[in-house]
């Protein structure tokens, strides 16, 4: 019982904290909730949330949440839809040629990046500056240029990004 009050407390005091930073963040005609940056603690939900997501399917990109968290941030793009991709690319990384780093199918999964940090940078940019800055501001407007001729992609990739924000956040005090 103890416990549960505390991690109950814990929410609510987390939530009022953050609750003045919300911002909402639009990048696909699925995606607009609200995120929140790092409260005064450095805390951001979002991380731990990726994290999550990332071992509920025993994904090698779970370690690096928060490089997904902070190359989104430095690009502004929403936090979800890179990993999202990697969902409908290569279940979240755990089906890429050998050493490629390369969940995303980029190039038709030939590209070699040269470490798991690079390949989220890269492809985080590339979205931002070759996809979004173009013009193409929904999830299915970049599957016409990403995955053509795929009829699912974009509906695949809105499923994995609405998936991403519905698991609990899990506390440990």
């Amino acid at each position: 019982m103890r416990k549960i009050t505390t991690h109950i407390l814990l929410v609510i005091a987390l939530f009022m904290v953050s609750a003045t930073q919300v911002r909402a963040q639009e990048t696909s005609e699925a995606s607009g909730t609200l995120h929140t940056e790092a409260d005064s603690f450095g805390y951001d939900y979002r991380v731990q949330n990726l994290r999550n997501f990332f071992q509920k399917y025993n994904s090698p990109l779970a370690p690096y949440a928060q490089d997904f968290v902070e190359y989104a941030d430095i690009y502004g793009i929403d936090y979800r839809l890179v990993p999202a991709i990697s969902g409908v690319e290569s279940t979240f990384g755990k089906q890429i040629p050998y050493g490629s780093y390369n969940a995303y199918g980029w190039a038709g999964g030939d590209y070699r990046f040269n470490s798991w940090k690079d390949s989220i940078r890269i492809v985080t940019e590339t979205l931002k500056t070759k996809y979004i800055d173009k013009g193409a501001v929904t999830i299915p407007q970049i599957a016409k240029i990403y995955a053509p001729p795929s009829t699912t992609w974009a509906a695949y990739v809105q499923y994995f990004m609405a998936k991403i924000d519905t698991l609990p956040l899990n506390f440990e005090i």
